[in-house]
């Protein structure tokens, strides 16, 4: 049995989307590192949040400041992903509501001057919108990565990243590439 897609395709448009990126994204991308670092070199945290794919962006970008993209002697960042404490999670989606399981954790890990990095691929799932909303009002800086349209999220945070395509695979491949600049950004300030 074969399949209808070609891999060549995918992996052109993937590429087509990535050089868009270059004139769409750069400049938010440059911002996005600058507010990291600064919350970093003054002691705060990042914060990171997201659905499915995008939790599991947040759970790795997490990981590469905590322990090190290419320096692993190096001191470590403060850096959490919302997404991991199952036992948070699925308590308080089940007591409560699912649309709050990232701004309550916000109202007990985050701080002002602390970083929300918020991805959704549409810009529109409840639970980051309400993040978004609740570390802006903590006084939180907000970094939001979504699709082109930017979704209910288009027009909040510090800086948004919007990836030029409405395709999910192709968006979800454009945020892992502009996290993993931010935080190879973020390492070499704290290096150099």
């Amino acid at each position: 049995m074969s399949t209808k897609l070609d891999s060549r395709e995918i992996i052109s448009t993937s590429a087509d989307v990535k050089r868009a990126m270059l004139d769409a994204c750069a400049k938010d991308i440059d911002i996005a590192a600058n507010i990291l670092i600064d919350a970093v070199k003054n002691g705060r945290k990042i914060l990171w949040c997201g659905n499915g794919g995008s939790a599991a962006d947040a759970q790795h970008m997490a990981t590469e400041l905590m322990g090190g993209l290419r320096d692993h002697d190096r001191p470590a960042i403060a850096s959490i992903a919302l997404t991991t404490d199952s036992s948070f999670l699925t308590a308080w989606s089940n007591d409560t509501d699912f649309n709050t399981v990232f701004s309550r954790q916000l109202d007990g890990l985050g701080k002002a001057g602390d970083v929300l990095v918020a991805i959704s691929t549409s810009g529109n799932s409840e639970n980051v919108v309400q993040a978004v909303e609740r570390a802006m009002a903590m006084d939180m800086a907000v970094i939001i990565l979504t699709g082109q349209s930017g979704g209910k999220l288009r027009d909040k945070g510090d800086v948004i990243i919007r990836i030029p395509s409405d395709d999910t695979q192709r968006i979800q491949e454009g945020h892992l590439l502009a996290e993993h600049i931010m935080c190879e950004m973020v390492e070499d300030a704290i290096l150099n």
